[in-house]
């Protein structure tokens, strides 16, 4: 039999573990983690197109790093704070602990309020630029997205497509002297570009979910053949964008035009083939991939 300080060791262990998967549910960790990917995708193309050694600003990418986990996780609270009526209608949403009563509603906004304020500190360490790229990717999730358009136009995820697309430009401004450049311009596209296609995915795939929480997105209003036809206005467009990576590398431009192209015969094909649920999860899938693989070849290319 185990000791009494066995015992009590593991029920600590275990509170600890669900504490802590409450913590990532609130922030929206898998959020985080690609805005990080994102963010240090940026980074790293900076790193190599200003020339600028790695070790020797080994803080700044340290600043970067946790300074976007709190601003993006911070993000992440307020939502789940602000959402938490619709999250309970919905089955994708309805564990998240502002709506079981894990946690109180004003525990998730104040953990927000403070992981967003310490998350653009930090960036400000950084630089003046840094925290404003950082403040703006927040303002444009929380005010436009969440609070004006997600709940009233079927336009809420080219709204939200703008904040998803900062986490680049948060990782670029923390090497680059300036924010214009064609390379960043590429980065911002390419995140801009890619979420309409993978958040139709979603939309399609949770159709019941997003009608039963009146949340107005396009394949409620209009239907599934139009978001189908409006995926690929936004895959021929990300395709052109891959033009924008041919000054940085022909390898990240190619193999971007080869992802989208292929993302497009995949969904034109199965257009008719496939039932629409298994439509929008290969799409959703193939999403992801493209996305992954793209950003590890911007690192890759980087450091190389």
């Amino acid at each position: 039999m185990k000791s009494r300080e066995a015992i009590v060791e593991d029920s600590l262990s275990i509170k600890t573990s669900i504490t802590w998967g409450m913590l990532k549910a609130i922030v929206k960790d898998g959020i985080v983690k690609s805005n990080l990917l994102g963010m240090f995708a940026g980074l790293s193309v900076a790193l190599s197109i200003y020339n600028v050694s790695f070790v020797n600003n080994i803080l700044i990418i340290f600043l970067a790093f946790f300074g976007t986990t709190f601003v993006v996780g911070g993000a992440g609270a307020i939502n789940n704070y602000y959402d938490r009526d619709i999250d309970a209608i919905m089955k994708r949403t309805m564990e998240r602990p502002t709506v079981t009563g894990s946690v109180t509603p004003k525990f998730a906004l104040w953990l927000g309020v403070v992981l967003a304020v310490v998350g653009i500190v930090l960036l400000f360490f950084i630089s003046s630029l840094t925290a404003f790229v950082g403040f703006l990717g927040l303002f444009l999730y929380l005010v436009p997205y969440t609070m004006w358009t997600k709940r009233k136009t079927i336009y809420n995820t080219e709204v939200g497509s703008l904040s998803g697309a900062i986490a680049p430009l948060i990782g670029w401004a923390a090497i680059a002297p300036e924010l214009i450049h064609p390379v960043s311009i590429g980065l911002f596209m390419l995140m801009f570009l890619w979420q309409p296609p993978h958040f139709y995915a979603i939309a399609i795939r949770r159709l019941e979910d997003y009608k039963n929480a009146k949340v107005p997105m396009l394949p409620v209003i209009k239907g599934i053949r139009r978001t189908k036809v409006h995926t690929f206005i936004y895959l021929v467009l990300l395709l052109a964008s891959s033009f924008l990576f041919l000054s940085f590398s022909k390898i990240v431009a190619f193999a971007m035009f080869g992802l989208t192209l292929a993302w497009i015969i995949i969904g034109f094909i199965s257009f008719r083939k496939v039932e629409d649920y298994k439509w929008g999860t290969m799409m959703f899938v193939f999403s992801l991939n493209h996305l992954t693989i793209l950003f590890s070849l911007l690192i890759i290319v980087s450091f190389i």
